[in-house]
This record gives C-alpha cells, sequence and structure tokens, in this order.
C-alpha cells in the first residue's frame, strides 16, 4: 500500500492512502448492510497500521503547508502559560490541591496544614514518564490525611491502577490494585483499607478492545495482595450491572449504587459498614429514576432524586422506613435544574442550572432556604465539597472569557473571597458572552451562548465555531479555554448551543435527546447553524462546527444530513458507526441513550443517521478533520478510521478530508499539555485555512 507524498501542488486535490474495500454484509433484521472497512477494527493490523501510518504523513503534509500553524502554536502557548489552581479540599487537618505553574504535561498534587503556607509536593504526574503520558487518574486521602490513594493510568486509558502513598513522608506502600475503570477508592473511617470496583482481567491484547462486562467490588485491606481482596458485591447474573461504593461520613454504612449503562437510574443498597458479614439490602430504586446519595443523619439518607421530579429535589429516605410513602421532601422541585447537592457543616448546598449556567442556593437542613451564593457573571461554577465538621468550602467560577477564579465561602457568613486568581496575558473586559435563544425544527426553544470579542463586526465574512454535544444528560456549561480565546482573538465567533440530550433542563430534555429521538439533537444543531446565517452572523462558507465524542457524532451526523451548511467539520473521537458501537470497551452502555441495532424497533433510526452508513458517493461533504488517538479505549479508534476512509473514498470535490491521530494518547483524559496545545493548534490551522481567515498584523 503506497504512501502518499507531499503534494507537488498545494492547489490539487489530494491524493488519499488506499483503503480496500471489503465485503462484508451484515443482516440487521432483513437489512443488508455493507461495512466495507471492517478490517480497521483491528487496529494492530499491519494492514491498518499501514494505513493509518500513511494517513499520517498525510496530514502531517498538509498542516506543514499551513503559514499561520507555527504562529497559532506560539500564541498558545503563550497564553497557556498561566498559573492553574485546583480546588482545595481537607481532611485530618490537611489541606490537598492542585498546581500547574504554565505548560508542566500534568497538574502536580500538593499539601499543606495551612493554607497561608506554601505546600510540599505530595504527587508530581511529571516524573511519571518522559513524554507525560502517564496521567493522574483518581485521589482519595483517608478521613485522617495520613495516607490517600491515587489512580494511575497509561497513555489515556480507562484503565487505572492504584497505589497508596504515606503523606508525611511521601512514600508510597507496597499495596497495588489492578484492572480497575470508572471507580474510585472508598476509605473506612480507620484508614484500614478501600472499596473499589474492577473488571476481570482482559485476555492480552483486548485491553483496549474487548467489552467491559461483570464489574465487582472488593475490599483492598491495606498491607495485603490484591488477590486476597474481599469480594464486596458482584452479580453474576446480570453482566452489564456495576455498583459504586460509598461509605457515610459518619462510618455507619456502606452504600452500594448499582447502574446499568449511562442512564441516572439506579439501585441502592445498603448495609451497617461494620458487618462485613451482612449481605446488602435493597432501600431504593429500581432503575427507574435517579438516587445520588448526600450524606446522612443517622438512619435518614439523603439523595438527590428526579423522581415524580423531573427536574430534581433532595429527599430524606429512613432505613427502617424506606417505602415511598414515608419520604420527607427537603427541597422541593424548582424552575431550575437541580444538578446535585451537598452537605457542609449543617447545610445543604444545593448546585443547579439556570439557563445553563451556575445557581447555587443554600439550605438548611430541614429544607429552609438560607441564601443563594452570587456569581460575578454569566458563568459555571463547580465544588463545594465538605463535611459536618466544615466551617468553609471552595469552588471554581469560570466564564468562556474569564479564567477559573478559585473561591473560599465562610459557612457562617456567606461570604465569597478570592482564593487564587490566575493571570493570564490577556484582558477579560475585551470579551463578552450572550445568550440567544432560536427555535429548533419542531418548535422546541433551544439556548445558545455567543462569545467574542468586543467590536467584532457581524456579517457574512465573520468566522464562527458553533461547537455542541447533546447527549447523556451532560449539560454545556460557561468555560474557560485558552484555544477558543486565541479564536476571538483572530475576530472569530464561539457558539455554544445547548441541544436536546443533555441536562441544561432536566431528565426531559434528556429523554427528548435519546434512542429513536435522537435526530432530535441534530436538528437543534442544524437550527443552530441556520440561525446564526439567518440573523446575518455568518454564512456557510465561514462556518464551523465541531464536537468531540458523543459531540463527535454530532458532527458527522450533522455534516452527512447537510453538507451543504458547513464551510468546515472537526469531528473529534466520535461515535461514528452506530450500528457496532456497543461491541467496543464500555460502548455497551451507551444504548440507554442510543438504543441498539439488536433491538429491532431501535435499528431503523440508527442507520438512519449513523455517519459511517450514510456517507454517499460523489457528494460534495465540506473540509473535514477528523480527530482521534491510538489509545481511546473509550470511544474505539476504528470508529474514526472507518468514517475517513468512507469520506475519502466518497469526496465528491475538491474539499479536503483529513484525519488526525495522536500517539499514546486515549480519549482526552490525562492528555499531556504538549499534546493539547499541538491538537488544538492543529485544529485551529485547519480552521483558518479552509473557512480563509486572514491573521491580524
Amino acid at each position: 500500500m503506497p504512501s502518499p507524498s507531499p503534494q507537488d501542488d498545494a492547489d490539487a486535490p489530494l491524493r488519499y492512502p488506499e483503503a480496500r474495500r471489503g465485503d462484508v454484509v451484515d443482516t440487521y433484521h432483513g437489512t443488508p448492510v455493507a461495512d466495507p472497512y471492517r478490517w480497521m477494527e483491528d487496529i494492530d493490523s499491519e494492514e491498518t497500521r499501514t494505513w493509518v501510518e500513511a494517513q499520517v504523513a498525510l496530514f502531517a503534509s498538509y498542516i506543514a503547508e499551513v503559514p499561520a500553524r507555527k504562529r497559532l502554536q506560539d500564541r498558545l502557548t503563550q497564553l497557556w502559560d498561566y498559573e492553574k489552581f485546583g480546588i482545595p479540599f481537607e481532611e485530618g487537618g490537611r489541606y490537598f490541591y492542585s498546581y500547574n505553574s504554565g505548560l508542566q504535561n500534568q497538574n502536580v498534587y500538593y499539601t499543606t496544614e495551612s493554607l497561608a503556607d506554601d505546600g510540599r509536593v505530595l504527587i508530581d504526574p511529571n516524573t511519571f514518564s518522559a513524554d507525560g503520558t502517564v496521567a493522574l487518574a483518581g485521589l482519595s486521602p483517608t478521613k485522617d490525611g495520613r495516607r490517600i490513594a491515587y489512580a494511575v493510568s497509561d497513555a489515556g486509558s480507562d484503565w487505572m491502577t492504584w497505589k497508596v502513598r504515606d503523606v508525611e513522608t511521601g512514600r508510597d506502600l507496597d499495596d497495588v490494585v489492578r484492572w480497575s475503570k470508572f471507580s474510585g477508592a472508598e476509605w473506612t473511617p480507620d484508614g484500614d483499607g478501600f472499596f473499589y470496583g474492577r473488571f476481570p482481567e482482559p485476555e492480552p491484547g483486548d485491553d483496549l478492545k474487548a467489552a467491559n462486562y461483570f464489574e465487582k467490588v472488593f475490599f483492598h485491606k491495606i498491607g495485603t495482595p490484591q488477590d486476597q481482596d474481599r469480594l464486596v458485591w458482584e452479580d453474576p447474573e446480570h453482566k452489564d450491572w456495576r455498583a459504586d461504593a460509598t461509605v457515610t461520613d459518619d462510618g455507619a454504612y456502606l452504600l452500594l449504587t448499582i447502574g446499568r449503562g449511562t442512564d441516572d437510574k439506579y439501585r441502592i443498597l445498603y448495609r451497617p459498614l461494620a458487618d462485613e458479614g451482612a449481605e446488602p439490602k435493597h432501600l431504593v430504586g429500581d432503575f427507574d429514576a435517579d438516587y445520588t446519595f448526600i450524606d446522612n443523619d443517622g438512619p435518614r439518607l439523603f439523595f438527590r432524586t428526579d423522581k415524580d421530579a423531573p427536574l430534581g429535589k433532595v429527599i430524606a429516605i429512613h432505613v427502617d422506613h424506606p417505602e415511598p410513602e414515608h419520604w420527607e421532601t427537603i427541597i422541593p422541585e424548582a424552575e431550575e435544574t437541580l444538578l446535585g447537592a451537598n452537605r457542609i457543616g449543617d447545610t445543604l448546598f444545593a448546585q443547579y442550572l439556570k439557563d445553563a449556567r451556575s445557581q447555587v442556593k443554600v439550605f438548611r437542613l430541614d429544607g429552609t432556604f438560607e441564601r443563594e451564593v452570587e456569581f460575578p457573571e454569566i458563568g459555571t461554577a463547580t465544588g463545594f465539597d465538605g463535611d459536618r465538621a466544615s466551617s468553609e468550602t471552595f469552588y471554581a467560577f469560570s466564564s468562556f472569557t474569564r479564567p477559573t477564579t478559585i473561591y473560599r465561602y465562610d459557612l457562617a457568613s456567606g461570604e465569597s473571597t478570592v482564593y487564587k486568581r490566575p493571570r493570564v496575558g490577556f484582558n477579560p473586559d475585551d470579551y463578552t458572552t450572550e445568550q440567544v435563544f432560536y427555535t429548533s425544527k419542531d418548535g422546541t426553544r433551544v439556548p445558545m451562548f455567543i462569545s467574542y470579542k468586543k467590536g467584532t463586526t457581524f456579517g457574512p465574512d465573520t468566522p464562527t465555531l458553533l461547537y455542541g454535544y447533546g447527549g447523556f444528560n451532560i449539560p454545556l456549561t460557561p468555560g474557560f479555554s485558552v484555544s477558543r480565546l486565541v479564536w476571538m482573538e483572530l475576530g472569530g465567533v464561539y457558539a455554544v448551543p445547548n441541544l436536546r440530550g443533555g441536562g441544561e433542563y432536566g431528565e426531559a430534555w434528556h429523554q427528548a435527546g435519546t434512542k429513536q429521538r435522537k435526530q432530535n439533537v441534530f436538528d437543534d444543531f442544524i437550527a443552530a447553524a441556520e440561525y446564526l446565517i439567518a440573523e446575518g452572523r455568518t454564512s456557510t462558507p465561514k462556518l464551523a462546527i465541531q464536537g468531540r465524542s458523543n459531540g463527535g457524532l454530532l458532527v458527522g451526523a450533522c455534516m452527512t444530513q447537510r453538507p451543504d451548511l458547513f464551510g468546515a467539520c472537526l469531528p473529534g473521537v466520535g461515535v461514528l458507526d452506530m450500528l457496532r458501537f456497543h461491541t467496543f470497551t464500555i460502548g455497551w452502555a451507551w444504548t440507554d441513550d442510543y438504543g441498539s441495532a439488536e433491538v429491532p424497533e431501535e435499528f431503523p433510526a440508527l442507520y438512519a443517521y449513523s455517519p459511517y452508513h450514510n456517507v454517499k458517493d460523489g457528494t460534495c461533504y465540506p473540509p473535514t478533520l477528523i480527530v482521534t488517538a491510538d489509545h481511546d479505549d473509550r470511544v474505539y479508534p476504528a470508529h474514526s478510521f472507518k468514517f475517513a476512509a468512507a469520506l475519502q473514498a466518497a469526496q465528491g470535490c475538491d474539499n479536503p478530508i483529513l484525519i488526525r491521530i495522536e500517539t499514546r494518547a486515549g480519549h482526552g483524559a490525562g492528555k499531556p499539555t504538549a499534546k493539547i496545545i499541538e491538537e488544538a493548534a492543529d485544529e485551529m490551522a485547519f480552521l483558518v485555512d479552509q473557512l480563509g481567515v486572514t491573521l491580524p498584523e
């Protein structure tokens, strides 16, 4: 298979690497479906590796010819080089927090007994590997702050290896726990050990591909090997059930939150923590609603739930009388979406979304409203952690145009004071964000944030980047990004619509974008693009769309449905083969949102929008840069490989179809700063080149 050489003529159509078309045809409920690039699912085969190497070379030859590429990377690096502070949290009289001096590949974790003092380094992930691709994936200190469990992931994989460090000496103990994924480490009050979830060890070579089923919860006792860990929970009859363990703050109970996919619908089991031989008892739930544990007051357990409250409420359930008729409503459903609540001291901090912007209200334990936390502008607040002994809490606040600032909140006075404010080389007051509402295809009113530099002139020549997600009950809220700032410096506009399928307006909004209703999400995104054009804010040749993961699916579906509407497309680490996604790694869990091709009633909708299956020969597709990574074990990279091959073979015009394949990287978590900047520079250079953006002098 020949590798491409650099183009002799920069304006000539790209010569794509050859990709063999196989003859695989599957039959779904009587419908034959061709899958010509099935062979790419073996990402380690010689044929696939040869194709990947050729695509890497092709993209390298293209991007090297974009004059703006180096200047963009230089500016991104310059702006990225600022101090980044994590939210402090306290255990056993010690504070723990993360810090990055600017361009460190990974955040460093510190500890101190007083925030007035300089902390000392506790864990520096930058020492884990020379290239910065081994990252910290989890962190959990004991209640007395003497030990800390920390998880390490390699090259962006979801697999985690847990280790234990003595906080005082900074030395690791001998304990090592492997094959954990999507799990925390939940310590017992005495720090004698922790609960964790793990999957069966995969067969050699299958760790990044094989489906993950039959998770179990174990207890690891400090000082013992993993093969002696005590089994706490398993369900061999339900391979897709998994459990998260929680120890109540007072040490009275062990709770197991049982889930079976991505929907926030659970079963809650519990037992007295001290009774190791007791079988966990069912408390509430049968995968009918969300029951997210908050805290307990003796035998009364507080939960956030959407049972009979689509926007969420807080209830108390007594372990001796768990029947619904005995539930207490502590915080009733409001007009805003309740994301969750934390107990700090003797108060509940309830975190809401009001039209996709943060709102936090403080209540007493009996539900009496005390006050609302005031924020400086439209933005997102996260944090508000603590326990019943806390007199303070910390939170982070950011917006599209303002970097993340850390605040200390005093429980007694209700006052917020700045703890750490970053200094970035730009003036936030030169930028602004507005929120508009537009109408989707079926008449649904959808909000959208639009951010830009003050003085930006709107018109058909205004370069605009439209970013979306729309799935898994996840809201898109305002947040700071250096790459978005650089885009706005260039005169670009950054627009973020809050599509159905997300969590902006509760469970009804989420469900309106799932399974056979998934097309609503694409309609919402297409309507956002049409709104921006109709309002005279941009035009098709200047309009780019971008999304990652489920957002990569969004971009893939919209560009295959409306290739005439967009000037450039950036689908990142996307779910693009909707008939086979559930056969890889954790993909089976996504059937909650997507449905499954194995279900006759759900197959037609999936087939109708699956990006890979809806590429049409001879169609002129917009300039497209597909982004993936070779160690992505969340969304298997074969999705992107197959989509790229199909698009390149079908492309009916000279618009480039390129794929950028990152090495030693995964779905995104833990990616080193250097790789983040390189990827952002490549994506932005592609947009500048394809949209014809003129860089300012």
